[in-house]
């Protein structure tokens, strides 16, 4: 009988994304509502950072915002998957929006009467960061219930495509607001940025799976750990889990070190430091252009594994470079964000593989395992960095990349991918 009723539900979804071209105008009209919010959330991010270094100059206070920014997703993923799955994605992406909405405004309301003490920034990040520990997953979750299965590499590389121009949008438009407008304003902004994008939510027609009897019948704490148990079952799934948190562990690291080798390794200014992250968030638009036209390689894992690869080869050739060679490293950086959007594939392959029930669940868990190697990855980091030279880290972390990348390529579990399709 719950055979029939999944088999009527992936029929109902099928009509209406294979055989309804309206599957096109609900996504693009998320996708729009997403990304008003993503800039507005990123002018207000940097305009964060800009503030507490005005206020405190501290490096512990970065970092520390750094973490909170973090660890919420990390711990609230696995019960943030179960109540995905156990309730509408359309109520929960509008939910957690309004709380970040809520959130903001509180601090706007502070920020009009007195000057934000660092705290209250703080409580704000986490709010934020909880809130995104709901939303994220129920908006992967929800896109194959309108995206046909044939196209949802190519919606993945839209997603990356929206991320990259307002990682670009983002930092120039918050040093222009910063220096016209109140810290209170910038919120206000990001607030009108939420509220939109529940308008699109809300208009937007999203189905959502009937849960089985015995999801129904179940605790919720086992109920959270189904998402493992669903990964542990499909060898592929389970291997990208783990090739995922050891590529974070890796990656996340040097990402944040882009300051300090533009500045200290190839003696630049802070100009020098933003040129690199804007090459960076170029490479990435450009991949996301790509990969929305081109769709990847057959066999997703050779997708995965070359933007893997390519990833690690611009790490370590940065570290080899000599102190003189900015402008190659500005290349490398480039090719950097270039291949980071095809790693976006994978979301692609948990969504056409994972059956929609589970997917809130699934997708926490892998925020979570990431959300989690991020911050091993960045204690590790700092100490051998400053040890060893940021240039050593970076070839160090290439070369580390490099064997992730290897790893894609010849797992056996990962070729059950690609006979999936």
């Amino acid at each position: 009988m719950q055979k029939q009723r999944n088999n009527a539900i992936k029929k109902e979804v099928r009509i209406m994304t294979q055989n309804n071209n309206s599957w096109r105008k609900t996504y693009f009209t998320l996708l729009a509502g997403q990304a008003i919010s993503f800039i507005s959330s990123g002018i207000l991010q940097m305009a964060i950072i800009f503030y507490l270094v005005a206020k405190t100059n501290s490096a512990i206070i970065l970092t520390a915002a750094t973490l909170i920014g973090f660890l919420p997703q990390a711990c609230l993923g696995p019960f943030a998957g179960a109540f995905v799955d156990r309730h509408s994605r359309k109520s929960v992406m509008i939910g957690a929006d309004l709380i970040i909405a809520a959130a903001g405004g509180i601090l706007a309301l502070v920020a009009f009467y007195m000057e934000l003490p660092v705290w209250s920034i703080m409580v704000v990040l986490l709010i934020r960061s909880a809130g995104t520990a709901f939303h994220s997953p129920a908006f992967s979750a929800a896109t194959p219930m309108i995206v046909p299965k044939e196209e949802l590499t190519k919606c993945a590389g839209y997603t990356q495509t929206m991320q990259a121009v307002s990682a670009i949008i983002s930092p120039a438009a918050a040093a222009f607001l910063y220096a016209v407008w109140p810290l209170n304003a910038i919120i206000l902004l990001d607030i009108v940025g939420a509220i939109l994008a529940c308008v699109t939510v809300a208009i937007s027609s999203i189905p959502t799976p009937e849960l089985c009897p015995e999801t129904k019948r179940q605790q919720f704490l086992q109920d959270m750990k189904e998402g493992y148990v669903v990964l542990k079952q499909n060898r592929g799934l389970f291997a990208l889990l783990w090739i995922g948190v050891i590529y974070m562990f890796f990656y996340m690291p040097i990402s944040t070190l882009f300051p300090l080798i533009c500045m200290s390794y190839f003696k630049g200014t802070p100009a020098h430091a933003s040129a690199a992250e804007i090459a960076f968030a170029v490479g990435m638009l450009l991949g996301g252009v790509i990969l929305s036209i081109w769709g990847g390689f057959k066999k997703r894992r050779y997708t995965i594994g070359l933007s893997v690869l390519l990833m690690g080869v611009s790490n370590m050739l940065s570290g080899l470079l000599p102190p003189d060679a900015f402008l190659v490293f500005v290349v490398c950086c480039t090719v950097m964000g270039i291949s980071a959007p095809f790693y976006g594939v994978q979301d692609a392959i948990f969504q056409e593989t994972v059956k929609p029930e589970y997917l809130g669940r699934v997708f926490s868990l892998l925020t979570s395992a990431a959300s989690l190697a991020m911050p091993f990855g960045l204690v590790i980091s700092g100490p051998l960095a400053e040890r060893l030279g940021v240039e050593k880290w970076f070839v160090i972390c290439g070369i580390g990349i490099i064997i992730v990348a290897l790893a894609v390529f010849l797992l056996p579990g990962l070729r059950e991918i690609d006979n999936t399709q």
